[in-house]
């Protein structure tokens, strides 16, 4: 008995030495099933200095709900080091429209490439 359980110990703390705690997923919200409706033109967004230096605007996008666009705000957020903002789009998929969520992507800058 002491055998067995010394053995499912064991067991469980291999089992356990492997899981890995990740970063919350980068937030890729909102619709992704294409729709017959065009989004209208992107609003104007006023704003102002940001909150905290250093900060970048997102801007605001047409999002699907219900049966019509809503308009979702654009926001300030912290940059992300190696990383660069890809904004949500609208793109026409045959006589519909789907929509391409915002999501920070990996970027190298090549300028520093001295090849």
């Amino acid at each position: 008995m002491r055998i067995k359980l010394s053995l499912c110990a064991l067991l469980m703390a291999a089992g356990l030495s492997g899981c890995v705690v990740a970063p919350a997923p980068v937030h890729r919200p909102y619709y992704t099933e294409p729709v017959l409706v065009a989004p209208p033109p992107p609003r104007v967004e006023y704003y102002g200095a940001p909150p905290v230096t250093g900060q970048i605007w997102i801007g605001g996008f047409w999002n699907w709900v219900g049966n019509r666009h809503e308009w979702v705000p654009g926001h300030w957020e912290a940059p992300r080091p190696g990383y660069r903002w890809v904004p949500h789009r609208w793109a026409p998929e045959g006589d519909r429209w789907r929509m391409q969520g915002g999501h920070w992507e990996e970027h190298r800058d090549h300028s520093r490439d001295w090849r």
